[in-house]
């Protein structure tokens, strides 16, 4: 049954979102400073090149130059990184791709800075470029990095894969690709910072992770960790991109040599040339099910294209590998996942790290079987899928939450009514109907290391509580969130509750905002912290009640006897007595999921302590002659442990399928031709359908009261479902994402089915 809670489960006015209606936050351009010096950074123009001179006096010879920073300035080390630090703030011996920076202007006016970025004259010795990481991987291949262009290699292996092949009956092989993406955030990165009067370097960041950033600054200049602050401002979206270091390091520079405040807001230009990318993967997939559709067997060989740096592209290789299985249960595994540099733009972490690559294409080889076995695409994700008790191809055995057979149950009867009505009715006579189901799994937090959250909480002598967390709100909520998480273990309205996030100075480290880690980790940490202050109240309460702790519970700022509730004392009595004593009123929350590391050779050990399932069932139609498709519906069932805050979770599920859709239909950014967003097509809310959200709980037990995550799989199911969709409507599959009008209409014209048809049959 159902526990009975106080604020978990309800849908409470959101943080913040009173002054975001009114305009009132102030985003990191808008943060008021006292003459700012503007700062902009000269790129690149070569994709390969030795630097050999870089002649700046020119530059600073404008009026209104203060001055030009080269790598020479940098006082610390000068390589940032979020899992390898093999990128320089500024480019010291050579460049690897037109994103790099070589300087940096600081000037009194924009135009003076713009004036000085043309006069700064910069000899390149060019090198052989490889843009195409197959070529990279060859051993006479330009060598990117010292090491070579290998950033990282996961391998899973279970069983015997090939011998299981042997002995199935559909086998099934295929190569997937995906494009390199442009996260597109209403606001582009941006910063701004001033020195204190104590000496500190304060900097306003658009972040994700603000401790993170405040570790790198401090290391690129060589200074104390007390020596500098980093403040989230205001943050305008992010889905991975501004995990990475953008304008932060640069800042910093110039504020540690200036001492004037400063300001740096990238152009929308520089934000498509200079920040992270979704990373573009090549994905050969074989599968082998037996005559009843049981999966047997799989084979994957996956590259993955980091670019020039690696950012997250270990995590992006290693997460790919433990997911494209998907969420079924396959015995034999066999799975080599390759990480490679090549000249282009860097790639990141991007909404999925991976997974949803993988589940274009577990969810085309299911329905590839499907078809070849002359089953309904439904029943064999049914018969596959992970429950209570099943093994994962890195051999983890999953013991709770396995919610991937409630999430294809919840979307069953709008299936088999789609098949009756949707796919049957007769149409325009140049568009036809599909149908299309997506599933995924998607393994909350970073895979198989460390990953721990950390929150404070205090209470002041008049019982008011202050909740400090690192965790950084990027508009999906979990400042509200971590409230409520506070709010039902304490016993007291949310609202009463004053946050503190994402202060360096006063916030201790949550990780990042990603991995759809926040609520399950930082909410655990909340609540350990929470507990701990109201164990103190509980202990103070017990002679005063003559009652056993056990007896007590929180109740509307009080302890009260839970048989009793009319016996209460209130917190301000407590909090006074309690502080007499000395005992302290501030408690410090932690938490780590257990999990084992992947063994480098097999991949065995279990990469996260819980996973979250979804299924995506898309309706649609495609116009025949122009190749154009329109999502008319799409139903999301999502397993998220427990909904802390209901239309928080529907709010992230319909903002993840449009995002779904637009990775299914249009998205791909290609280096040095998509320049700004002209070039770039995005969903618009025309394109967006209509989405039936359905809220799966199957609570996980180490969750912050069940609670899972959402962030991330709420995109992950959209496009294969998109995708198996159109391959209904016309009985052609595309294999390159995005869909477009180009490659949609050339399956149109494979099938057949150019042309007018008197009724769609499916």
């Amino acid at each position: 049954m159902k526990p009975e809670y106080h604020v978990i489960g309800k849908s409470l006015p959101r943080t913040g979102a009173l002054e975001r209606l009114k305009g009132a936050p102030v985003f990191s351009a808008d943060i008021p400073m006292e003459n700012p010096l503007v700062l902009k950074a000269l790129r690149s123009t070569q994709d390969h090149a030795e630097v050999v001179s870089i002649d700046v006096s020119k530059a600073l010879a404008i009026e209104g130059v203060i001055r030009v920073f080269t790598a020479a300035d940098i006082c610390g080390k000068n390589s940032v990184g979020i899992i390898n630090k093999d990128q320089p703030l500024l480019a010291t011996d050579k460049v690897r791709s037109i994103s790099d920076a070589v300087a940096l202007v600081a000037a009194e006016t924009e135009a003076a800075a713009l004036e000085a970025m043309a006069a700064i004259t910069v000899i390149y010795n060019p090198l052989p470029a490889v843009n195409d990481p197959f070529e990279a991987m060859k051993p006479d291949a330009p060598k990117i990095h010292p090491k070579g262009n290998l950033l990282f290699s996961r391998k899973i292996r279970q069983g015997d894969a090939d011998g299981a092949f042997d002995n199935c009956v559909s086998v099934i092989e295929k190569t997937y690709r995906t494009p390199m993406i442009e996260h597109n955030y209403l606001e582009p990165d941006a910063g701004a910072g001033f020195v204190d009067t104590d000496g500190t370097l304060v900097i306003y960041a658009s972040t994700q992770n603000p401790h993170y950033d405040h570790k790198e600054v401090v290391s690129l200049l060589g200074l104390e960790d007390g020596q500098v602050r980093i403040i989230q401002a205001a943050t305008g979206g992010g889905f991975g991109s501004k995990l990475d270091l953008n304008v932060q390091g640069f800042i910093g520079l110039a504020l540690f040599y200036l001492k004037r405040p400063v300001r740096y807001v990238f152009t929308r230009e520089e934000a498509y040339l200079a920040t992270a990318k979704r990373h573009p993967l090549t994905l050969t997939v074989k599968t082998g099910t037996d005559a009843g559709g049981r999966l047997k067997a799989i084979k994957a060989h996956i590259v993955c294209d980091t670019g020039a740096y690696g950012s997250y592209g270990i995590a992006v290789a290693s997460r790919v590998a433990v997911h494209v299985t998907g969420p079924y249960e396959i015995e034999n595994v066999d799975i080599e996942s390759y990480c490679v540099y090549t000249n282009k733009p860097f790639c990141g972490a991007m909404r999925g790290f991976g997974a949803p690559q993988a589940a274009f294409a577990h969810e085309s080889q299911i329905d590839l079987h499907a078809r070849d076995l002359g089953m309904d695409p439904l029943d064999i994700r049914l018969k596959n899928c992970l429950r209570v008790g099943s093994k994962t191809g890195t051999g983890q055995v999953l013991t709770a939450s396995v919610g991937i057979g409630e999430c294809l149950e919840a979307v069953k009867p709008y299936y088999r009514e789609a098949l009756q009505s949707w796919v049957t009715a007769p149409t325009h006579p140049f568009r036809r109907r599909g149908i299309g189901l997506g599933a995924m799994w998607y393994g909350i937090g970073n895979t198989g290391v460390q990953n721990p959250s950390t929150a404070g909480v205090e209470m002041d002598l008049e019982g008011r509580i202050t909740l400090f967390t690192g965790c950084a709100d990027i508009g999906q909520g979990s400042t509200t969130v971590l409230a409520q998480i506070a709010a039902e273990t304490l016993g007291v309205d949310p609202a009463s509750i004053r946050m503190v996030v994402g202060d360096t100075k006063y916030t201790t480290n949550a990780g990042a905002t990603s991995a759809s880690r926040q609520t399950y980790i930082s909410g655990n940490a909340v609540k350990d912290a929470c507990q701990k202050l109201g164990d103190v109240l509980m202990t103070e309460a017990v002679n005063r009640l003559n009652s056993p702790k056990a007896a007590l519970v929180f109740a509307d700022g009080h302890v009260v006897i839970g048989a009793d509730p009319e016996k209460r004392i209130d917190f301000p009595w407590l909090v006074k007595r309690i502080h007499a004593k000395g005992v302290p009123l501030f408690w410090q929350g932690y938490f780590d999921p257990e999990t084992i590391p992947l063994d480098p050779e097999t991949g065995a050990g279990s990469p996260y302590a819980t996973y979250a399932f979804a299924c995506h069932l898309a309706l649609l139609e495609v116009d025949t002659l122009t190749g154009e498709v329109a999502v008319e519906k799409l139903v999301a069932a999502h397993d998220v442990g427990r909904a802390i805050h209901p239309e928080n979770v529907i709010g992230q599920i319909c903002g993840g399928a449009a995002m779904g859709i637009g990775f299914a239909l249009m998205e791909e950014f290609e280096p040095k031709k998509t320049v700004s967003m002209k070039d770039y097509h995005i969903p618009t809310c025309a394109d967006v359908p209509t989405i039936i959200p359905i809220i799966v709980e199957s609570a996980e037990p180490s969750g912050p009261y069940g609670a899972k995550g959402v962030g991330e799989p709420a995109l992950i199911p959209t496009a294969p479902a998109v995708i198996n969709a159109i391959t209904q409507a016309l009985g052609e599959r595309i294999f390159s994402l995005p869909a477009s009008l180009e490659r949609v209409l050339a399956a149109s014209i494979s099938s057949g089915h150019f042309g007018p048809q008197e009724v769609n049959h499916g």
